[in-house]
């Protein structure tokens, strides 16, 4: 047996004997994910108690180091944990803008001190982060933000604004770009941690076609932030905010790999429009549609698993999250689409108890957005074009 399939051994074994049976479920609602955080609440105890024993072993971030409270996990041994999960249905045990996209760029910009601050909590889901880039007048071109942070001795005063600030409202801290030099746009940004809490943070739902308010405006007006929790170098947080953004568009490439409540399109619109004397769909046209999705799919996963162990092992391409991105996201809204037209106009229903108070329309209309966030379509495209397929700017 080699060292693997020991791993193997004992993390299925573990598994099986810690992870909750109401943790096997597929998600039916937002408040079924968690996301940790000072003030986070559960709406059921084995959520608290499966994330609870997923940190125990720095499971909750495998592949970080263990002094940041991560597992110390090789790339196979994190591709194993994660298969044995997938094998369980094991729900990821915590949603994490910190694991996702701030974690990787701590661990390779931050100071010692930064990540063995941060990095622990964020591990063990008491810290919840939100990300403060885009602004009023500065979304592609995001170099164009004009929020300040100006020199106070031992520390920065922040004014500003940001805009499209996923759960600002929810969160404990921000990771921030703000400007240190106006007579630059790239050279004169500057990378920060600060508290929510801080004086002069004040925050704003936005309400979206689907009725979810998940998106805030976020204003700073005087807002005091020590020296220490500037994250590389003065003026040098560009090449910060870059790293950060492959790392979350890999993230939000994750959607086209989503399920929808356990079963597969083919099943619910066989459910819902029934099946011929061969126990098919029972509508030729769409049944052709869907087959032609899950091979995309299928596509789309093995091409995952390659970038994934390309990233592991160093690898990568530097403009595949672009690709992954913009695959992805088109992926998860041509789902939304199929899910609707198996429904009919049933599903456009917006709050009865059958549909869950519209929940398939509202996630359908929420997925108009994936194009837009973490960069938009046409931007991932023409770093596609430009990067990998060295075609000509003009």
């Amino acid at each position: 047996m080699t060292d693997l399939d020991s791993f193997r051994s004992e993390t299925r074994a573990w598994l099986e004997a810690n992870c909750p049976p109401e943790m096997r479920e597929p998600l039916r609602d937002d408040d079924d994910v968690v996301w940790g955080g000072r003030n986070a609440t559960y709406k059921h105890p084995a959520q608290k108690s499966w994330l609870d024993a997923m940190a125990s072993r720095g499971w909750t971030v495998p592949d970080w180091p263990a002094e940041y409270g991560g597992g110390g996990l090789s790339p196979g041994e994190t591709k194993v944990l994660r298969e044995e999960m997938a094998r369980i249905a094991a729900r990821n045990p915590l949603n994490s803008f910190g694991i996702s996209m701030l974690g990787p760029a701590l661990l390779k910009y931050g100071t010692e001190e930064q990540k063995l601050e941060h990095l622990p909590p964020i591990a063990r889901g008491e810290i919840r982060w939100c990300q403060g880039y885009s602004e009023p007048n500065a979304g592609s071109d995001l170099a164009a933000l004009a929020t300040r942070a100006d020199d106070a001795g031992d520390h920065f005063v922040i004014n500003g604004q940001k805009v499209w600030t996923s759960y600002a409202d929810k969160a404990d801290w921000i990771f921030c770009l703000v400007r240190t030099d106006f007579t630059t746009k790239q050279g004169g940004i500057s990378f920060l941690l600060f508290d929510m809490a801080s004086p002069g943070v004040s925050t704003k739902p936005i309400l979206l076609i689907s009725g979810y308010s998940p998106f805030c405006e976020t204003f700073f007006d005087d807002v005091r932030v020590p020296k220490k929790n500037l994250v590389g170098e003065i003026n040098k947080g560009w090449d910060v905010a870059k790293y950060l953004l492959g790392h979350e568009r890999e993230m939000i490439s994750g959607m086209g790999l989503r399920e929808g409540g356990g079963r597969t399109l083919g099943q619910a619109a066989a459910d819902r429009l029934g099946t011929d004397d061969k126990g098919r769909l029972d509508a030729p046209v769409l049944r052709s549609e869907i087959a032609l999705f899950e091979v995309r799919a299928q596509a789309f996963r093995a091409m995952s698993e390659r970038f994934i162990d390309e990233l592991k092992h160093g690898r990568a391409h530097p403009a595949q999250p672009s690709m992954m991105k913009y695959y992805g996201t088109e992926l998860n809204k041509a789902r939304h689409e199929l899910a609707m037209s198996a429904g009919g106009s049933e599903l456009l229903e917006w709050e009865s108890e059958e549909t869950s108070g519209g929940a398939p329309a509202r996630a359908w209309l929420r997925t108009k957005a994936n194009s837009i966030e973490g960069g938009t379509s046409e931007v991932q495209l023409n770093i596609v074009a430009k990067r990998i397929l060295d075609l000509p700017s003009n």
